[in-house]
């Protein structure tokens, strides 16, 4: 018999974590290896585990998936990142491709959909969900090239500098959640405003909502 592909899950609310693994648990041949909360968490969980397949969520406080998806892609070549989320809007999907992740499926898929995607992702291929497909097509022909240019230029650091301050964390939390000096901080938060041509937090934390890297649900 072949090895059971290993899934990790990774998405902030418990209950949504709890009905993948009751499904994933009905799955012939797929095994859950582990959970996480944050981005962070999923990292170091795919450390300690190796998982086959991470079912990431997008929006997660601390790190979101898209950062943490381009870290899988960069550090577990070997991990694939299928995309679990509610939003079907074209600038997600493609950017969660261009993280590195191997497929997207929206939250409302069936039980049959949710196997197909996970073993297609497991050997190698891509999986959309029939309606992202849809509307990465859609947004291609009706605006070709339209992705946000701006978000792309930002490096990895930044990304994170953006939804740490999203977040309401203060230049010394942001300082101490990266490892970096307050003036380091500072430095970043001023390169960021400039490269994204905003003057204030509140326009960075609207921005990083409109991205997606960050939500307005309180």
């Amino acid at each position: 018999m072949s090895a059971p592909i290993r899934v990790l899950l990774a998405d902030d609310h418990a209950l949504v974590r709890s009905g993948l693994h009751a499904l994933l648990d009905t799955l012939p041949g797929v095994r859950v290896v582990g959970e996480a909360s944050t981005g962070r968490d999923a990292l170091r969980e795919i450390a300690a585990h190796s998982p086959d397949v991470v079912l990431m969520d997008v929006t997660m406080p601390d790190m979101n998936g898209l950062s943490a998806t381009e870290h899988v892609a960069r550090e577990h070549p070997h991990v694939a990142v299928l995309i679990v989320s509610m939003h079907a809007d074209p600038e997600f999907v493609s950017r969660a491709l261009r993280a590195g992740a191997r497929g997207y499926l929206l939250k409302d898929a069936s039980r049959g959909e949710l196997e197909l995607a996970v073993r297609s992702v497991a050997r190698g291929d891509t999986y959309l969900s029939p309606p992202a497909a849809r509307a990465v097509v859609t947004e291609y022909v009706a605006r070709p090239g339209a992705a946000d240019a701006a978000f792309e230029r930002l490096s990895p650091r930044q990304r994170e500098v953006l939804q740490l301050i999203a977040e309401g964390r203060t230049t010394k939390e942001v300082a101490a959640r990266l490892g970096v000096s307050v003036k380091t901080a500072e430095t970043h938060r001023a390169l960021l405003m400039k490269r994204l041509e905003v003057h204030d937090v509140a326009g960075l934390v609207r921005y990083a909502i409109r991205v997606g890297v960050a939500t307005s649900d309180p």
